[in-house]
């Protein structure tokens, strides 16, 4: 049996997946670690949790798979992912120097404001693609070396969280053009580190790793990483992708019309671009893609399915004691209640701007609002108030990837909103096209070994490996006349922001 590894390096914990040729997936294996948060608004782990679970996690699989009759040398190659954007200092011995700062991690708006004034607005966003972002790497390394020089001084290799994997499994200092891609650092147009940003922000290039395509491989398992992990080795391990690019090859999203939404905490609308498409207004991530020689465009809202979970934990006691008793999830009843009310939920919309907003306001101080609540209003009309509010915040990243001319002609649905068909119905209705709900849901660690079986030559190429192992189940076609409706309602939603964008800085103050 020939078998493919993934590994995904996540903020939560780490997961290890084997796949075999057909891309059915034979067993995977989790590992939990926590976030540390030394001060309000920080974000750090030390790469040792993410090293220690994935020795965890890819000897559980490789346990696991023994027991269903794979043996290690069935395994052919490794693919890796995982949270994008970290930092991880390394010293000339190999050794950590400090904990990483994850992408999370909020501390670095001075240095994002010195990015921009350095390097000037509109040329950041000409060679990088992207503004500067606290989430990102680049004002981390700043960060560090105004704050912390005795560590900037040890440094001599930078890399990110996934890519200290591959470090540990190969010796190798190497990373993928997609993770790269949010570093800040990176021309994503000609796909390479940019020689004037690294000038500017005065940055060794010989601190970052070398670069390579998704697919491509790196390096092979050492032999000492062999003994700790049971690989074989000299296994190729490929270069991988950030964990949203690697999801899009584990949904399918690997040729132009394709596109993925992901309803978790967070929302994203992710699409895929065989040409370079850019905003001037950085309101959306264009990112080099996991497929060679290609692009992908995402819209980010931040939250989404937190503004449910709210909802739920603060408002629906009634409910939640109900699906006790019957057994099933509160969002199965809340579900089933949102929609006996009508489109526009008996005029009430909901803004879901509880933790500020990314896409496409890039404004931290706006906030929830439920416009239009009367005494008519019940727990139906409010529950579907926020459905819809997520949808329409969703469909402003889908109109401007659209916009910027990546097609969008078919949408496949992932995490929990994308298990629900009548969620899916909305969504298809509201975005006008079709939306398919995801057969797997182990998204990027199958992208990273579907990656793998490219790089080991069992799959011609990235979109064929996509279009022979990716299915799609339950998909909903959208409704026209119900498109129509939705469409008066996502007006006045649009309109709300610009009303109230003042009024939220105000607010903000007080």
């Amino acid at each position: 049996m020939t078998c493919f590894l993934g590994i995904d390096i996540g903020t939560s914990g780490a997961k290890s997946l084997l796949m075999d040729e057909t891309g059915r997936v034979v067993c995977t294996a989790s590992a939990e670690y926590t976030v540390d948060i030394p001060q309000n608004g920080w974000a750090e782990q030390h790469p040792d949790l993410w090293w220690n679970a994935a020795l965890e996690t890819i000897r559980g699989v490789i346990a696991k798979g023994k027991e269903k009759g794979v043996v290690t040398g069935d395994i052919k190659a490794a693919g890796l992912t995982g949270q994008m954007h970290g930092l991880v200092m390394l010293d000339r011995d190999g050794g950590v120097i400090r904990p990483a700062l994850l992408w999370c991690d909020q501390r670095t708006g001075e240095e994002c404001r010195e990015i921009t004034e350095t390097v000037g607005a509109k040329r950041l966003i000409e060679l990088t693609a992207n503004p500067a972002l606290t989430g990102f790497t680049s004002p981390k390394i700043l960060w560090v070396r105004k704050h912390e020089p005795e560590n900037y001084a040890k440094c001599e290799k930078i890399m990110l969280p996934k890519d200290y994997i591959r470090f540990k499994l190969t010796g190798d200092h190497a990373g993928d053009l997609s993770d790269a891609s949010g570093t800040g650092l990176l021309d994503v147009a000609n796909r390479k580190w940019s020689d004037e940003v690294l000038k500017k922000l005065d940055i060794d290039k010989g601190l970052l790793g070398k670069l390579y395509e998704s697919c491509e491989v790196t390096g092979t398992v050492s032999a000492s990483a062999a003994a700790l992990t049971g690989l074989p080795e000299g296994l190729p391990v490929v270069a991988g992708a950030g964990d949203n690019a690697a999801a899009a090859i584990g949904t399918g999203v690997a040729r132009d019309g394709r596109a993925f939404v992901t309803v978790g905490s967070s929302g994203v609308v992710f699409a895929h671009a065989s040409k370079m498409a850019l905003d001037p207004g950085g309101r959306v991530h264009t990112f080099c893609s996991a497929v060679p020689g290609e692009w992908h465009v995402m819209g980010v809202m931040l939250s989404a399915g937190l503004s449910l979970q709210w909802l739920r934990n603060n408002t629906m006691a009634n409910i939640m004691a109900d699906a006790e008793k019957e057994g099933v999830s509160p969002y199965k009843l809340m579900d089933d209640l949102a929609f006996s009310s009508p489109i526009g939920c008996n005029r009430l919309i909901f803004l879901p701007y509880m933790s500020g907003e990314r896409t496409p306001h890039l404004d931290p101080d706006c906030r929830g609002v439920l416009f239009g609540l009367s005494a008519i209003h019940t727990q139906k009309d409010i529950i579907r108030a926020v459905m819809e509010g997520i949808t329409y915040a969703l469909k402003d990243s889908l109109d401007i990837i659209r916009d910027m001319g990546a097609p969008v002609d078919s949408i496949t649905a992932c995490g929990g909103g994308g298990g629900s068909a009548k969620w899916r119905q909305m969504l298809a209705d509201v975005f006008g096209c079709t939306v398919g709900a995801a057969q797997s849901q182990e998204g990027p660690a199958l992208g990273a070994a579907i990656l793998a079986g490219v790089g080991a030559g069992v799959y011609k190429s990235v979109p064929g490996a996509c279009d022979l192992l990716i299915e799609e189940t339950g998909s909903s076609n959208a409704n026209p006349a119900a498109t129509a409706e939705y469409a008066k309602f996502h007006g006045l939603f649009k309109s709300l922001y610009g009303t109230l964008k003042d009024e939220f800085k105000v607010l903000a103050t007080l």
